[in-house]
C-alpha cells in the first residue's frame, strides 16, 4: 500500500500549515458478534462496519457541520481540513495522544468503555484548543487472544502486522489473486475480517451502532457469484464493499465457496469460471477443484 508511505502522515501542518489542534472523533458501528451484527449465522462473513452505508459518506457532512459549529461560537472562520480513513494521516497515533485510548497487539485503537468497534474521523483546526491528556495506559496486559485467533498469523507478537497475510488486506486492498497457499485460511469471510476483534475481550462493551452505519445491506449469498457488473453497482453502490469491486469482492465469493466444499455451489463456480475477468475465472476454477468437482 505504497500511497501511505507518505511525509505528511508524520507532520499535520504539511496537510494544514495553519493546524494548530486536532479534534479525533469515533463513531460506533455495529458491534462484533451478536444479533445486530447480523452476521453471526451467515454463510459468508462480511466484516461489520460494511455492513451500513460507506462510512466515507455518512461522516464528513458530520465532520463538516462540527467544524461549522466552532466556527459559529467563534465568531470567524477558520482553517480545516478533515479526514476519515481517507488522507495520509496517523489516526490511531492521534487518537491515542487524544485520550481515545491505546493501540492494541491487534493494531487497533481500543477504548476501555467501547471496546474497538468504531471508525475514527480527524478534524485538522487552524485554532488553538485545550488538549486532552493522552491515553498512556495498555490494557492488553498478558492477552494474547488476537494473536492465537487469527487465522493467517498476520498479527506478530512485537505488535507489527504483516499486512500482506491480513485477510483485511487480501479482500480489500488486494487488486490481484490471493496466494493460493492462503486462500484455505480465509474461511467464509468475503470483505474485511472481524476475527481479531470478535476474540478481543473489550469488545463486549462496544456500543450500539450509531443509526447512520447500522446494518443495511442484504446479507451476501451465493448467487451473487454471478452478479453483472450493473447489478454488483446497484446492489453496492452506497456500500464499502464497492472498494473491492466486482472482480475482487467475486473473487473472495469464490474462494470462500471453495473453502465450503459445498457441492451445490459447483453449478455457480462453473459459470464463474467462464467469466470475461481472468481474476474471477482464475479463483472460481480454484474453488471447483478444492470442493472435488
Amino acid at each position: 500500500m505504497q500511497y501511505l508511505v507518505n511525509d505528511k502522515r508524520a507532520d499535520p501542518k504539511l496537510i494544514l500549515p495553519e493546524c494548530k489542534s486536532i479534534l479525533v472523533l469515533a463513531l460506533p458501528y455495529s458491534p462484533i458478534g451478536n444479533a445486530e451484527c447480523r452476521m453471526q449465522n451467515a454463510e459468508f462473513q462480511i466484516a461489520a462496519y460494511a455492513l451500513g452505508e460507506d462510512y466515507h459518506a455518512i461522516i464528513p457532512p458530520k465532520l463538516k457541520q462540527i467544524v461549522e459549529f466552532i466556527e459559529e461560537q467563534l465568531g470567524y472562520k477558520i482553517p480545516n481540513r478533515y479526514y476519515t480513513d481517507t488522507g495520509a494521516i496517523l489516526e490511531r497515533e492521534l487518537a491515542q495522544r487524544a485520550g481515545l485510548g491505546w493501540i492494541g497487539k491487534n493494531s487497533m485503537l481500543i477504548n476501555p468503555k467501547l471496546g474497538s468497534t468504531f471508525i475514527l474521523a480527524e478534524i485538522l483546526l487552524g485554532v488553538e484548543l485545550e488538549p486532552d491528556a493522552p491515553f498512556v495506559a495498555d490494557h492488553c496486559g498478558t492477552c494474547s487472544r488476537c494473536i492465537q485467533a487469527c487465522p493467517t498469523q498476520c498479527i506478530l507478537p512485537n505488535r507489527t502486522l504483516d499486512a500482506r497475510r491480513c485477510i483485511s488486506y487480501l479482500t480489500i486492498e488486494n487488486k490481484n489473486e490471493i496466494p493460493a497457499e492462503l486462500r484455505p485460511l480465509l474461511g467464509n469471510w468475503i470483505f474485511g475480517c472481524d476475527v481479531c476483534q470478535i476474540v478481543c475481550p473489550w469488545n463486549r462493551f462496544s456500543f450500539p451502532a450509531d443509526s447512520s452505519l447500522a446494518p443495511k445491506i442484504p446479507l451476501p449469498t451465493p448467487d451473487e457469484l454471478i452478479l453483472s457488473s450493473v447489478e454488483f453497482n446497484l446492489r453496492y453502490k452506497r456500500s464499502p464493499i464497492k472498494r473491492a469491486k466486482r472482480r475482487g469482492y467475486l473473487r473472495n465469493l469464490a474462494v470462500a465457496m471453495g473453502n465450503s466444499g459445498n457441492q451445490n455451489a459447483v453449478p455457480l463456480l462453473e459459470q464463474a469460471a467462464q467469466d470475461d475477468e481472468p481474476l474471477i475465472k482464475e479463483h472460481a476454477q480454484w474453488a471447483l477443484k478444492k470442493v472435488g468437482a
